[in-house]
C-alpha cells in the first residue's frame, strides 16, 4: 500500500475530489484550522454540510493514503488533535485493530486489495489503549475497478450501543424472573390438581384455582407491559381519543381500592372548578391512573391525596389542560433518584415489581402531549404531577 506523505500542494490537490462526496464546496475542505477548516472554510454552499457539523466522525484520505480531513467529532471519539492527523498516512494518523490484535488496514489493504470491493462494513476495533470504536469505510473509486481514488471512514463510539445490549439484557433478565414465579406457581398447583384431584375439599380447589387465575393475571400483566415499551420505543403507541371524565376516573380507582379493603379515610380527592372537557384515550388514562394510586398506596404512607386542576396547557397551540396531582405522606425519593424515576427498571428502596410502570406511564402521558414530573409534597411524600392538553377534535375548535 502505498502511504507516501503528500506534500502541502498535493494535499490541496486532492481536496476538491473529496469535497463533492461529502456535500462541501472545496475551498472549505480544503481550508486548515481545529479540525481541517478555518473559520472562513466553514461556509459552504446550498445544501452543503461543513464536516465538523457531521455527527459522526469523518476521516477521509486521498489517493496517496495521506489524511485530507478529520473533523472534530473523530477527534473527540479518538482522542487525537486533527492537526496531527492531518497530512499523515492513514494507517499511522489511525491505527487501528480488531479483537484479535491484528492491525486493520495491514488486512484490509484498501489501496491494494481486491478491485472489486467498494469499502468494509461497520465493525467495533480498538484504537491503541484498548479504545472500542464502530469503524465502517467506503472506497472512492475513480471507475468500477479503477483506482481507489479516496477512503471515507466513519467512526461512531460505542456507548450507545452497550447502552442498548445492557437495557435489553437487563429487560430479559427482568422478564425472566417475573415470569419464572407465576409459571412455576401455576405449573405447581395444576399439575397437583390433575394428579390428587378426589384428594382435596372443594374449598382446597378454590384456593388453588384462584391462585393459578391471580398467577395468570400477573403474567399477563407483564405481557402487556412489554409490549407497551415495544409501542413506547418504537413511537406506535395509538391513542384513542375520547370524552374522559378525569374525575369519574379517579373514583373508580379509589373506589376499587377501598373494594380491596384499603381504609375509607387513606384517599382524599379534591377537584377544582372549571375542568376543560379532555379528550384523551381511556384505557391509557386508567392505565396512568392505576399506577400511580397503586404506587401510592404500596410505597407511600398516611394519606393518598389526589388533586385535579386546570392548568396551563403543554400544548402552545392551546391555552387550558387538566393537572392530576397524586401525593402521600410517605418518606418520599431521594433527591439523588428523582432523575432515575421515569427510567426502566427503577423500583426505589423498595424491591417488587418489574420497575417498568413509571416509564410506561410517561410514555403514556407524552403519546397525549402531555408532561409528567415527580416531586416532594408539602409534608414530605412523593408527589407525582402529569398534565394533559384538551386536544378537542379539530370540528369542536
Amino acid at each position: 500500500m502505498d502511504v507516501r506523505a503528500s506534500d502541502s500542494r498535493t494535499r490541496e490537490a486532492a481536496l476538491p475530489d473529496a469535497a463533492p462526496a461529502l456535500g462541501v464546496p472545496a475551498p472549505g475542505f480544503a481550508a486548515e484550522g481545529p479540525a481541517g477548516g478555518e473559520a472562513g472554510g466553514r461556509e459552504s454552499g446550498p445544501g452543503g454540510v461543513h464536516p465538523d457539523d457531521l455527527p459522526d466522525g469523518l476521516v477521509v484520505a486521498d489517493s496517496t493514503g495521506s489524511v485530507v480531513c478529520f473533523n472534530s467529532a473523530a477527534a473527540r471519539i479518538t482522542g487525537y488533535a486533527p492537526t496531527e492527523a492531518l497530512g499523515r498516512p492513514l494507517h499511522t494518523a489511525l491505527p487501528l485493530e480488531d479483537l484479535d490484535g491484528r492491525r486493520w488496514w495491514h488486512l484490509t489493504d484498501p489501496y491494494g486489495g481486491l478491485a472489486i470491493r467498494n469499502g468494509q462494513p461497520e465493525r467495533n476495533l480498538l484504537l491503541p489503549g484498548g479504545r472500542e470504536v464502530l469503524v465502517s469505510a467506503r472506497y472512492v473509486r475513480t471507475r468500477p475497478r479503477g483506482e481507489v481514488r479516496r477512503v471515507v471512514v466513519t467512526l461512531r463510539g460505542t456507548e450507545a450501543r452497550r447502552r442498548t445490549e445492557r437495557s435489553h439484557a437487563e429487560l430479559i433478565a427482568t422478564v425472566a424472573h417475573e415470569l419464572r414465579s407465576p409459571l412455576t406457581s401455576v405449573k405447581g398447583f395444576t399439575a397437583t390438581l390433575l394428579a390428587k384431584w378426589e384428594r382435596f375439599t372443594d374449598d382446597q380447589k378454590r384456593l388453588m384455582l384462584e391462585t393459578v387465575d391471580a398467577d395468570a393475571n400477573r403474567v399477563t400483566r407483564l405481557i402487556a407491559e412489554l409490549l407497551d415499551i415495544s409501542r413506547i420505543d418504537s413511537g406506535r403507541l395509538e391513542v384513542r381519543r375520547q370524552p374522559v371524565d378525569m374525575a369519574a376516573a379517579v373514583r373508580r380507582h379509589i373506589d376499587a381500592h377501598l373494594a380491596a379493603g384499603q381504609s375509607g379515610n387513606r384517599f382524599a380527592l379534591r377537584i377544582a372548578e372549571g375542568l376543560p372537557g379532555l379528550w384523551a384515550d381511556p384505557d391509557k388514562i386508567d392505565q396512568v391512573l392505576g399506577n400511580l394510586l397503586e404506587n401510592a398506596v404500596r410505597h407511600g404512607a398516611g394519606t393518598v391525596t389526589i388533586d385535579i386542576q386546570p392548568a396551563s396547557s403543554p400544548r402552545e397551540s392551546e391555552d387550558t389542560g387538566t393537572a392530576v396531582t397524586v401525593s402521600d405522606e410517605g418518606p418520599g425519593i431521594p433527591e439523588e433518584s428523582m432523575s432515575r424515576v421515569f427510567t426502566r427498571f427503577w423500583r426505589g428502596s423498595r424491591r417488587g415489581g418489574t420497575g417498568l410502570g413509571l416509564y410506561i406511564v410517561k410514555g403514556i402521558v407524552e403519546a397525549h402531549g402531555g408532561t409528567i414530573a415527580v416531586g416532594r409534597s408539602a409534608v414530605g411524600g412523593a408527589e407525582f404531577r402529569f398534565t394533559l392538553p384538551v386536544s378537542a377534535p379539530a370540528f369542536m375548535a
